[in-house]
């Protein structure tokens, strides 16, 4: 059993259910304290977050990652119980396999390994690790980006272990991630007996023109690395149950996934202007999940790149598409994020798994990636 999988096969062993960390990040320091990694536990309501570095100098490499898990679904859907990690036909299941405490593993064991062989390495090392991202993540990473930022320790490189690829190991990583604003606007109308139309006031039917346009805005071209901003409905409510009664107002819920070409700003002022010209009368609330953020190619796409080119011998693509990652957080503090880590096609779901070579592959990019930075 190699070092990288034993080491997977603890923390799976952990149920860590979001927000809980459930001793995960004990295990990782127990790793990380004999290769001189100085360890600092922040607590932040019920989430655990670890700050870990070796060396004070620059540059500074950071692992970024999270021990806490999804719930596993229905047991009896499982091949085997997602806590007790199984090894079947060369893949490691269990919850968190992939997403992602294959990568947490491979982190160590990377770190291990480069280490013993360049004790004297230029740079530092750090990991910051949450038990807070799977879930509303206001106590995990950003709690610790605030931190070092207060105290001005700030971040060359950044690598988080998300799951990656999409057909084989390696073949994508991420160097940016779309912006989320979210909106909750509320229409205004008279409410009335539905029998006696020029007594009231449809929401429902005022809005909706305005939907239409808001849906048929084109709000940027996107660009090199970003297709063109979104801007989709998640919800419409309205009504009251009754088919004889025109409602009051009516909620519809959005959300933009947003590109470096806007901003939030200007998404806000297209979005207001067209309800005003529209002439409705409206509440909107906003909530901004995450600004956009983007590494080009440089010097960490460029040893990532080569790392895995050389470790799988693939040429690895760039991309920004899918959700949000901590990395929004990261960015704030750091010029160059990319996530790079195993498939996604299990994550979430029920018998997630990885490949056990998979897991050595990552441990060697990332190690291959700490000489390409840190060693001249």
């Amino acid at each position: 059993m190699s070092e990288t999988l034993q080491l997977a096969k603890q923390l799976i062993s952990r149920r860590s259910l979001t927000p809980l960390d459930e001793g995960c990040l004990d295990i990782i320091g127990a790793r990380l304290a004999p290769l001189g990694f100085s360890l600092e536990k922040m607590r932040c309501g019920e989430v655990d977050n670890l700050w870990a570095r070796r060396g004070d100098s620059g540059p500074l490499l950071c692992f970024a990652g999270h021990t806490d898990v999804v719930p596993s679904g229905p047991l009896d859907r499982w091949d085997s119980d997602p806590f007790t990690p199984t090894v079947r036909d060369g893949m490691l299941y269990g919850r968190g396999a992939a997403d992602m405490k294959g990568s947490l593993a491979a982190f160590v064991t990377a770190i291990e390994k480069f280490t013993a062989a360049y004790p004297q390495h230029r740079g530092s090392i750090a990991l910051l690790l949450t038990s807070d991202e799977e879930g509303v993540a206001v106590d995990g990473t950003v709690r610790v980006v605030k931190a070092l930022r207060q105290r001005n320790e700030l971040i060359d490189y950044c690598i988080v272990g998300e799951p990656t690829s999409v057909s084989k190991s390696g073949d994508t990583i991420k160097n940016g991630r779309r912006g989320s604003l979210s909106g909750t606007l509320t229409v205004k109308g008279v409410q009335g007996h539905i029998a006696y139309p020029h007594l009231v006031k449809n929401p429902i039917h005022l809005a909706a023109p305005a939907i239409a346009e808001l849906a048929a805005t084109t709000w940027d071209e996107g660009n090199e690395y970003f297709p063109p901003t979104s801007w989709q409905i998640s919800n419409i409510h309205g009504g009251t149950g009754a088919t004889n009664v025109v409602p009051g107002t009516v909620e519809i819920m959005f959300n933009f996934r947003f590109s470096t070409a806007s901003t939030v700003d200007g998404l806000k002022d297209k979005v207001h202007a067209i309800l005003d010209r529209h002439g409705l009368e409206y509440d909107l609330f906003w909530e901004l999940s995450g600004e956009p953020y983007l590494t080009p190619r440089g010097n960490l796409v460029d040893a990532v790149s080569a790392a895995i080119r050389e470790v799988s011998g693939i040429e690895t693509a760039l991309s920004t598409s899918g959700g949000t990652s901590d990395g929004r957080f990261i960015a704030a503090i750091c010029p160059q994020v990319i996530e790079v880590g195993p498939l996604n096609a299990t994550i979430h779901k029920i018998n997630e798994c990885v490949a056990v070579a998979d897991l050595d592959a990552l441990s060697d990019i990332y190690s291959l990636t700490l000489h390409k930075l840190l060693v001249k």
